[in-house]
């Protein structure tokens, strides 16, 4: 009966393939003028090791409640999901648990029109005639086929060390192509940099604070079998079990950004619940792609769903562009070309940027500024201290990436048993070494496996 229901509910969607969600309309809200500096200071420690066990290691970096769990990856796919299980099972199950049950209440005061904003109205209409269980079960359904095999295979050992079904790591994975979160991202490089060198990104995600996933940071670094054609290293940012990516860097030196859109103009075209989840794109770039020109291929030439603003930088050429992205354009944008237009929204040599949405006059124009008040010195610290806390946006989670230096700056909202400011952009960041992260060993057990299978 369910796969009948499936089957029906895919066959109907096939006839409502292309969405518009056309919204000539500014976003909401604007910075308080009152808004300060973040001048907490920058936590630059060594990950102290916690455990190892066959394929993995957990790192602790950060102090006090400005601490996050490194989490480094060994194997294949199935090996690296089934030892992420393990290692933090008990992390990965909490917030599985926790943002399974935000979700369920959110659905319930979206469809009683108690709260808004959170699920697509699309979606809602679905999850009020099949369920929520039916409903995400559908959207896994048509995008499987653009799912590496990658992915189900790592959460299959996540499942198997777990003992949490697939089908719910499934679920809560495409929860991202079907909310609404505003976020913001720059890139510059140039003379907006001391000494026009080097190349920074922003990545700031303003999401829900108290949906659990601020319960669970972590900093998960893979490092796949090299000769299995799953890719080179590559750290994702975010949350214990989270795996496809919202943040993140790779040992190839890309960073990615992503903005969700909810104030599109008719550029955009129209949107799509058939192709490739973002999340599982963002990390495709980060985990095979060697070159901007890849992520570049990528985006253009794969099956795209839903309005977003992507953003792609590259340390090795220091070039970043940001991307507006649907089921019918891949436009990318640099300095001079950069959109959307209006005097709200300057064009800045040397800088790419975006606050909180496409059309969002009130943030970009705060953003404009504070990155004109810093330009000729736009370092981590400056930006920490004057920009995103001025601007008020990475409410979640919020990544600086210095590619001269190889090193990122990262915080995470307050936890539920935490002190001090709410919000990610106003706390302690704290300072990450890649080089060092990507230079890490197996853990001895691996490597002893390893010589007596190799015999």
């Amino acid at each position: 009966m369910y796969k009948i229901l499936t089957l029906i509910a895919i066959l109907f969607l096939s006839y409502f393939n292309d969405i518009r969600f056309f919204q000539a309309a500014y976003c909401n809200g604007k910075p308080s003028p009152n808004a300060q500096p973040n001048l907490n200071p920058i936590i630059n420690e060594k990950p102290t090791l916690v455990k190892e066990i066959k394929n993995a290691k957990l790192y602790r970096i950060g102090t006090g409640d400005d601490s996050i769990n490194v989490v480094h990856l060994w194997g294949t796919p199935y090996e690296m999901g089934f030892a992420h299980g393990t290692i933090v099972k008990q992390e990965l199950t909490g917030l599985i648990e926790a943002f399974w049950k935000y979700m369920e209440s959110e659905i319930i005061s979206g469809i009683n029109g108690t709260t808004k904003g959170f699920f697509r109205p699309d979606f809602l209409k679905r999850v009020a005639d099949l369920g929520l269980d039916v409903a995400l079960d559908i959207e896994n359904a048509i995008t499987e086929r653009y799912t590496g095999t990658y992915f189900h295979d790592e959460i299959k050992g996540m499942s198997d060390a777990t003992g949490i079904e697939e089908k719910k790591f499934r679920r809560i994975h495409l929860i991202g192509e079907l909310t609404k979160g505003s976020c913001s991202m720059f890139g510059a490089w140039g003379s907006a940099l001391p000494n026009s060198k080097g190349l920074l990104q922003l990545r700031a995600l303003d999401w829900v604070v108290d949906g659990g996933l601020q319960n669970f940071p972590e900093i998960t670094v893979y490092h796949p079998n090299k000769n299995d054609k799953n890719g080179h290293d590559f750290a994702n940012i975010g949350w214990s079990g989270w795996i496809g990516s919202i943040q993140g860097y790779s040992s190839a030196k890309l960073a990615i950004s992503e903005i969700g859109v909810s104030y599109p103009d008719e550029s955009f075209g129209k949107e799509s619940r058939f192709g490739t989840p973002f999340t599982y794109a963002l990390r495709d770039i980060l985990q095979f792609d060697e070159t901007f020109n890849d992520a570049f291929n990528r985006l253009t030439k794969g099956k795209r769903t839903c309005n977003l603003i992507l953003g792609v930088g590259d340390g090795k050429i220091n070039k970043f562009n940001s991307v507006q992205y649907s089921a019918s354009v891949a436009n990318f944008m640099n300095d001079t070309t950069l959109k959307p237009e209006g005097d709200w929204h300057p064009k800045i040599k040397n800088v790419v940027y975006h606050g909180m949405d496409w059309l969002c006059p009130s943030f970009n124009e705060v953003m404009a500024a504070q990155i004109s008040k810093l330009y000729g010195n736009l370092t981590p610290e400056n930006a920490i201290r004057d920009v995103t806390s001025i601007v008020q946006t990475g409410s979640l989670l919020i990544t600086y990436y210095d590619f001269n230096n190889d090193v990122i700056y990262t915080a995470n909202a307050r936890g539920d048993n935490e002190h001090g400011p709410r919000n990610a952009f106003d706390r302690s960041f704290v300072k990450v070494n890649m080089t060092e992260l990507f230079a890490e060993q197996p853990p001895t057990i691996y490597l002893i496996c390893r010589r007596l299978f190799s015999k």
